[in-house]
């Protein structure tokens, strides 16, 4: 058990610390994130050197290298939707009156940037890793995105908590596209097939003997994968999640104000 220990605890501490980092440098002022996203976008150059360099090297530190490399090209993802660089052609809140279709179209225009850099993101990791022995970066990259989507639309649908505090104060029109509920069709349905795609990333590290590449990847993928399902169970227990990331969020708003909001 000792070697699954070190790549357990390198995708928990990135996933925390990235995380936090994100929120942190979306909720400084206006001001501010031009350089912020400027420095990211540095870090994105050399990211996808490093998915390039890692894809031809099929060793553990190799494996490393993909795992981290593919979280910061997710950053920038991220940070570029929050801090509305990558966002959508629509601005504002939703219209109370819309319903079904017209309500997800409006709900869909307020992220159509951010899904095209996603996919786009995924064509060139997926092209610089093509025919090459280690794809951990493309496999990360598209768990990640995976996850994410079902968490929009998750939150679309219907969630018990809502996590206001996690979306920056100049998104907050995207909260008049999500509701509470205690359950919505979507979410068993999510989460048997996030733990399926859990044991399958799994499985390669803990059959047989697998190499030090195999172990170190796999087991930082299903680590991953286990925490974006804790993500999820966040949304329907009662549970303090935002306590995780308290030393990059703001001062909490009053209760009462949060109840309207979405969550990140």
């Amino acid at each position: 058990m000792s070697d699954y220990a070190a790549p357990i605890l390198y995708a928990v501490v990135m996933w925390w610390f990235l995380t936090g980092v994100i929120l942190w440098l979306n909720h400084r002022p206006r001001h501010t994130h031009a350089w912020s996203f400027g420095a990211t976008s540095l870090a994105l150059a050399g990211a996808l050197w490093a998915i390039a360099w890692s894809a031809g090297e099929p060793t553990e530190a190799g494996a490393y290298a993909a795992f981290t490399a593919a979280l910061v090209v997710w950053g920038w993802q991220e940070m570029a939707f929050y801090m509305g660089f990558l966002a959508g052609p629509r601005r504002t809140a939703g219209l109370p009156t819309a319903r079904g279709l017209a309500r997800f179209g409006q709900a869909a225009a307020t992220n159509l940037w951010h899904e095209a850099a996603i996919i786009l993101g995924a064509l060139a990791v997926a092209w610089l890793t093509e025919g090459r022995p280690n794809r951990i970066a493309l496999w990360t990259y598209l768990v990640l995105w995976g996850m994410n989507l079902s968490a929009r639309l998750n939150l679309y649908l219907g969630v018990r908590n809502l996590n206001a505090e996690f979306l920056p104060e100049h998104l907050r029109y995207l909260g008049s596209f999500f509701r509470r509920a205690p359950m919505n069709a979507l979410f068993p349905v999510a989460m048997t097939l996030a733990t399926a795609i859990l044991l399958v990333l799994l499985h390669p590290a803990v059959t047989q003997t697998p190499s030090a590449f195999t172990l170190a990847g796999h087991t930082m993928m299903a680590t991953l994968m286990a925490l974006a399902i804790l993500e999820h169970g966040f949304l329907m227990l009662p549970l303090p999640s935002a306590a995780l990331w308290g030393w990059g969020l703001p001062a909490r708003r009053p209760a009462g104000d949060a109840d309207t909001r979405t969550a990140r």
